[in-house]
This record gives structure tokens, sequence and C-alpha cells, in this order.
């Protein structure tokens, strides 16, 4: 790790929800869960919850019904994609005006390289959180690192309203107590098989040899545990970067098996991704869906077009041959139409 290389991770304070109690005010204090269409009795998933739902065990990624079975007082909210957006426009602006070189990761975090900087990492970050403060009305949690990685984790570590510095000589002492889960990228299946490992903290993990890591888990993977560590991570900030594929799904409110239910969705979904294709300017070479039978069981296919497309048409049809090579035995629960190998018509 360099010390002289400065990288900062904003991650914004449970961001829907925090948008949403902008709009309304009288939920401050309440437990607020955003998700689907905010009907609890539906299916959908949560997105975010305020931190007051977040202390009965609600988590991203939950099933709406269970959220409201732990938390059966909490106000459920519809996700506002349109207005978030609006709200992560505004503070990534703000983030550019500090520094050019920011790599957007998604509506509520970003990276930021302040390295040529000539203030301190601590003015640098209280001046962007102040900034979107007045801004949004928001907060943000902010790490300061050598790195992406350590910068990530880093920001992840006095949330809500945070901010934390590290320097190389933070691992050891900050960074190795840790239990395994809190480095980007290890999952709970990677962590199910360190613990049988009897590796539980990043520093027990750091101190596997690699040639172990490498045989338990494959070369590239074990390689990255055992760099992230030790804190090494020498991945660039990415300003731009085209993206790799295109996709839409929905999951029914109840499982259909009804042909004419199924066909008329994947009709819509290839309609939706074809419309996308066209307003960012890029055709794709292959077409893929995605189903979910109702026992969760999921399968996937895959067709490569003579050539790129960005029309309804092909799509369309490419996803019902895709559909033809499944065999629909069962209740549908989740339907998707994937496009992939995208490029910009100049560069075809």
């Amino acid at each position: 790790m360099s010390g002289a290389r400065r990288i900062l991770h904003l991650d914004m304070d449970a961001f829907f929800a925090a948008v949403e109690l902008l709009r309304r005010p009288d939920l401050k204090g309440k437990p607020v869960v955003i998700g689907g269409r905010g009907d609890p009795t539906r299916r959908g998933v949560v997105s975010t919850a305020t931190y007051e739902a977040r202390a009965f065990g609600v988590r991203s990624g939950m099933p709406l019904r269970t959220a409201l079975k732990l938390c059966p007082a909490a106000v459920f909210l519809p996700v506002d994609f349109a207005e978030y957006h609006r709200y992560s426009d505004r503070f990534k602006a703000v983030m550019r005006s500090v520094s050019p070189l920011m790599e957007d990761r998604g509506i509520d975090e970003a990276y930021l390289d302040v390295s040529a900087l000539d203030r301190s990492s601590e003015a640098v970050a209280r001046e962007i959180k102040q900034r979107i403060r007045a801004e949004t009305g928001l907060t943000c949690s902010i790490g300061i690192a050598p790195n992406k990685l350590l910068a990530k984790m880093a920001s992840e570590m006095q949330k809500p309203d945070g901010l934390t510095i590290l320097v190389p000589e933070d691992v050891e002492t900050r960074i190795w107590p840790l239990g395994v889960r809190k480095v980007p990228g290890i999952g709970p299946k990677t962590e199910g098989r360190l613990a049988e490992m009897s590796v539980h903290t990043i520093g027990e993990l750091a101190a596997v040899p690699v040639e172990t890591l490498v045989e338990e888990f494959g070369r590239s993977y074990g390689v990255f545990l055992y760099e992230a560590a030790r804190g090494i991570d020498e991945d660039p900030i990415v300003t731009h970067w085209e993206p790799k594929q295109r996709s839409r799904e929905t999951t029914f409110q109840e499982d259909t098996g009804d042909w004419q239910t199924i066909a008329r969705t994947i009709a819509a979904l290839a309609r939706d991704v074809a419309e996308e294709l066209r307003d960012e300017g890029y055709r794709a070479r292959t077409v893929g869906i995605k189903l979910r039978f109702a026992d969760f069981e999921t399968h996937t296919r895959e067709k490569t077009l003579p050539e790129p497309v960005d029309a309804e048409l092909p799509i369309r049809k490419a996803a019902f041959e895709c559909l033809g090579r499944l065999k629909l035995d069962r209740r549908v629960r989740l339907l998707g139409v994937r496009v992939g190998e995208l490029s910009r018509p100049d560069s075809t």
C-alpha cells in the first residue's frame, strides 16, 4: 500500500428511507421499511429500512412478509426510484466538484480519489458531508484509506453519519480484530468454509498461508482473500465503464402456470430491455431468460444472435426460443429477460 494514495468511499445512510423521511417528517424515529409496492401482504423484498426497523432484525433483501412478522408496527412504503435517482445525482455532483476522479458504485455510494488534494483527509471528508447535508438534507458515512477495499470497510465502521480514516498501520489494530464478513467480497458461504478452518477474524485469515487459501478456494479467490486480509488492494478508480448486460425481471404476485400470462410477461420484458438498449445507444449479441419455479428451482437459457441488435422483435423471438428449451411442468414464480455482449453501433 502506498501512503500517498487516499481513496474516499461515501455511503449514504439508509438512503431510500432517509429520502422518504424528508417527505414524511412525521415518520422520523419510527420503524420504516421501503420495498416493492409498500404492501407487506404482497410479494416483494426490503430495499432498505430505517435504523429503528433494523433493530428488530429487518434487513435488505428480506421478504416484506418476513419484515412484517419481525416488526408488525413498521410503516411500509413503496420504492420510488425516480426520486432516489434525483437525490443521488445531487450528492454525486458534490463529490465531483471536489475531485473529478469519481467511481460511481450505484445509487447510494461512490469512490473518490482525493490523493492530489492539498488538504487533510478529515477536512475533505467534513466538507463533503456538510455540503451534502446542506444540498439534500441527508447524512452519509465516509471512509478514507490507502485503497478502495479499506475505504469501503472504513465507511461501515461508524454508521450512521460516520467518518473513519485508516492508514496502513491500522490494519493490524483495527481491521484484524473484525469478523471475516467485514471484508467486501466475503459472503456467508465463504464465512462458513473459513469457520471450518477455524478462521473467524480477519487477523486469523491473515495467518493462513496463501498456498492453503489457493488450494481451498482456487487461485483467483484464494489470492484475493490472502491480500484482502492484509489490506492490499491495487484496484484503480474507474471513472467510466461500459455495461456488460441489461436485464429486466418480474416476480408474480401469485405463482402461475398460465401460458398466456407467461408469454405476455416475456414479451413485455423483452420490450423493456430493447427500449433501454436504444435509450442508452447499445446493441446486444446475446439474449437469455431466467425462470424460477414456485419451489425456487431456477433455470437460465441463452442464445447468441448472428449480429448485435437493439430492436424488440429479434430480442423477443430469441427470448421465446430460450423459453422453448425449458419444460414448464410447474407453476412459475419469476421470469426475467437478459441481454449481453453489449456494444455501440460504431464499435461493431
